[in-house]
């Protein structure tokens, strides 16, 4: 029997730290063929995931440019991945999501009528514009697959609600719980001094990211505002802000918050860096979608910076509140956590919905299973 020939293509941080760990059990396995392209929709972030789980792509499609649009990203990568797909012929595809790089690589492979593998499958916020285009991006690639490898039984349900044969969707649990276990450790070192300096014991350190496309403009003023008046309200509360690349972003958060000495405002980090400062939180704020399946597993109280969330199970399970963007509501719902033990420890000890760290190890079963070589 011929060995499998997997095509894995992603092209940005999230999506690379959750393929990661599946490419690398992939290269490791005696009866596939692993061939990783990266189209580095985003580029300094993506290479940092890359040399963290040491992944050299077999190609690079280097498609970043500043000021890209969607309508850019969208056609470098399909007239990138044409060569490719003729050139190796791979037996599947694995896409990862939600991103322009996921939708467009699943629409290349078809042209060329190459299966397609869809990691993370299944997550509906029910708003095509809310994220977006991650919503609809997902929705198409749904379209698209062969395979649906769905986190969750709630993802499940959705896809068999969309019309996908239940015989094609494999629930798997979550590949970034395989890759958060696999860098988490205890008494971690930052190499940022400020960040080893911070007293995690006595001080309630809230962890915030926010960058959403969906959040730019008055929303994200509300969220800035709110964040500086918790912190004026509590004097045992410091806030550490990974601040996205975005100059817009930058700059209204040095507008906002610059000027508080418990507001720290740091460059984006690597991943291994970030997974371990989230273990070290009291509770996080967050418009991101991994964080919300990543912080249960540390258990972490995670308060979505969002209208609405595609993991509802989540929600379900205790682990996340969603709280909108309004400042009166932020500031409300932060405060009841970091005053109300029996409401955090309600969060914190809430069961994880996303696995046990071994979803790669299904997915590749999977393959070799489905697969005819």
């Amino acid at each position: 029997m011929k060995r499998l020939k997997v095509l894995t293509v992603f092209g940005t941080r999230p999506e690379a730290i959750k393929m990661a760990p599946l490419v690398n059990r992939l290269e490791q396995h005696n009866n596939i063929e692993s061939i990783v392209c990266v189209t580095a929709q985003h580029r300094e972030m993506l290479d940092m995931v890359l040399d963290l789980f040491n992944i050299a792509p077999d190609y690079d499609l280097n498609i970043m440019k500043h000021g890209q649009s969607i309508s850019d990203i969208t056609v470098a990568v399909l007239k990138g991945l044409e060569e490719i797909l003729l050139k190796e012929q791979p037996h599947i595809v694995l896409v990862h999501g939600d991103t322009t790089t996921t939708f467009v690589a699943s629409l290349a492979a078809f042209y060329q009528k190459i299966k397609v593998g869809h990691v993370e499958a299944g997550l509906r916020s029910g708003n095509i514009y809310s994220p977006y285009p991650e919503e609809m991006n997902r929705k198409l690639t749904s379209s698209l697959a062969n395979i649906h490898f769905a986190p969750t039984k709630e993802n499940y349900s959705n896809l068999l609600k969309e019309g996908v044969d239940g015989k094609n969707i494999c629930i798997t649990g979550n590949t970034v719980i395989d890759a958060l276990l696999q860098v988490v450790k205890d008494n971690y070192v930052f190499h940022n001094k400020m960040l080893n300096d911070i007293n995690y014991e006595d001080k309630k350190v809230i962890v915030m990211t926010c960058h959403r496309r969906e959040n730019w403009g008055e929303p994200m003023v509300n969220i800035f505002k709110a964040v500086a008046e918790v912190v004026e309200n509590n004097r045992d509360v410091e806030v550490i802000f990974p601040v996205h690349l975005n100059p817009h972003i930058r700059k209204l958060a040095q507008e906002i918050l610059g000027d508080s000495c418990r507001i720290h405002l740091i460059e984006p980090m690597e991943y291994e860096e970030f997974a371990n400062l989230l273990n070290k939180a009291y509770l996080i704020l967050t418009d991101s979608g991994g964080i919300q399946e990543e912080a249960p597993s540390l258990g972490k109280p995670i308060l979505v910076l969002r209208t609405e969330t595609e993991r509802p199970e989540a929600v379900k399970a205790g682990t996340l509140k969603v709280i909108g963007v309004s400042k009166k509501q932020i500031v409300e719902e932060v405060e009841n956590l970091l005053t109300d033990e029996i409401i955090y420890r309600q969060m914190a000890t809430a069961s994880n919905p996303y696995g046990d760290g071994k979803a790669s190890d299904r997915i590749i079963q999977e393959l070799l299973n489905r697969i005819s070589t």
